[in-house]
């Protein structure tokens, strides 16, 4: 059996595991168009700040790929899937035949239309090649200010990154405020207090419509209302799209992602997708959804790679769930967090002494959170949202002060009743 994968992250890596645990046997390629061995995605950050080296980014040993008995292509772009004929072209005119195909490419930045955004000194921050890039730019042209459009998460660990560099930041977010698609009004006023501590600049409510440069490079930016911002290094972080490019041409179902079943497998036979490009099920929305988060692009992978080799296995669906630290302050989110007004969800709120706890539920059914200042045990309160937990009689114990005692008697709890969870609901629990 020839399987190939294309795509080198944790979706890709994982599948080819799952598939060599089941085929000793079987071909294994994968295909990228980046040239390292896979790394820790969320760790370039750290790299921008010199807290990592390259050998720290590594996700596996170097010899991951001969241990595995796998045929790595790397630094190779895929540029045509031909999915009748069952062969993937490469740039270069190579032709890769195959018998079971899996699409992880991920995502790739959403750069705007703008004025100026193909000028010299203008990044992307979602590979290693970003971050050396970054790095390079910072340190060789003597820069002293970045522009960082975008208050998300990319943006944030952007600005963790440039900021260790010893440059000036300001961010410039659309939104109201930072991470203004997770977090609330209060919890977001939290974190963009302490970005401003650090000294970082946030601009909220407004956008970048120009970016200036001259002969050496960037030198500025003009908002939307006619600011303009003296700068020497513009990262656009205003969020990611499922690389979808090399499957236009193919019969390949498409939604906002590639449509997956619940084997991981798409509307072709044969042809699995996986991770940040692949539209898969949201637990907590109950519908497809792409999410594009690390944990859930490794299980993913696993699915399609225990099917792709011929054992069946269903993927049963996630939650979206993220996790930054913000200069000391540890931020985490958990499924629905912002509902609509009109849902007539139950809000709960703890906010004291700098720590700041929101839950969401539906009749009783815990369906999202939002933790700042204080996140241990963020793992039950996921495992809650995943088993669809009715969890009235815990309510008063989710605002209280001594929150973690009480929320190792609700562990503990879970422990007693998880084999009868599971039965209702049909889950495998995710820790």
């Amino acid at each position: 059996m020839r399987y190939v994968i294309i795509g080198n992250s944790y979706a890709g890596v994982s599948a080819a595991e799952a598939i060599r645990e089941n085929d000793t046997g079987g071909e294994i390629t994968i295909i990228s168009d980046e040239r390292y061995s896979v790394y820790s995605r969320p760790l370039i950050s750290y790299y921008l700040a010199g807290k990592v080296d390259e050998e720290g980014m590594c996700y596996r040993s170097r010899d991951f790929y001969r241990k595995m008995n796998v045929n790595a292509m790397l630094g190779r772009e895929v540029i045509k899937v031909d999915t009748d004929k069952r062969i993937v072209t490469l740039s270069g005119g190579d032709a890769v035949s195959y018998d079971k195909l899996l699409i992880a490419t991920g995502g790739k930045p959403f750069v705007p239309p703008m004025k100026g955004a193909d000028a010299k000194g203008v990044f992307t921050f979602t590979t290693f090649d970003d971050a050396k890039k970054l790095y390079d730019a910072a340190k060789k042209r003597g820069a002293k200010h970045a522009v960082i459009i975008g208050g998300g998460l990319i943006g944030l660990k952007a600005c963790e990154g440039v900021k260790a560099s010893g440059l000036k930041v300001t961010i410039v977010e659309l939104g109201e405020r930072v991470l203004a698609l997770a977090l609330d009004e209060e919890s977001g006023s939290i974190v963009g207090r302490r970005l401003r501590e650090e000294g970082v600049n946030i601009i909220t409510s407004h956008t970048v419509n120009e970016i200036l440069s001259d002969e050496d490079g960037v030198c500025g930016v003009i908002l939307d209302d006619g600011r303009k911002i003296e700068c020497e290094l513009v990262v656009v972080a205003i969020g990611v799209r499922p690389n979808i490019d090399i499957i236009k041409d193919t019969e390949i179902k498409v939604n906002r992602g590639i449509v997956t079943d619940e084997y991981m497998q798409t509307s072709v036979e044969g042809v699995y997708a996986a991770g940040d490009v692949a539209e898969a099920y949201d637990l907590v929305n109950d519908r497809s959804n792409v999410i594009a988060i690390v944990p859930l692009a490794y299980d993913q992978g696993r699915t399609a790679g225990y099917n792709m080799a011929g054992v069946n296995r269903k993927y049963t669906g996630g939650v979206s769930m993220n996790s930054v630290e913000v200069y000391g302050i540890p931020v985490m989110t958990m499924g629905i967090t912002l509902p609509d007004e009109n849902d007539k969800k139950e809000i709960l709120v703890y906010n004291e002494r700098g720590v700041y706890r929101k839950f969401i539920l539906d009749n009783g059914v815990l369906v999202g959170a939002i933790l700042v200042g204080e996140v241990d045990h963020g793992g039950i309160l996921t495992f809650m949202i995943r088993n669809k937990m009715n969890i009235n009689h815990l309510k008063e114990s989710l605002i209280k002060g001594d929150f973690l005692s009480h929320i190792a008697e609700i562990g503990s709890e879970i422990s007693k009743n998880t084999a009868q969870w599971q039965k209702e609901n049909h889950l495998i629990p995710d820790f």
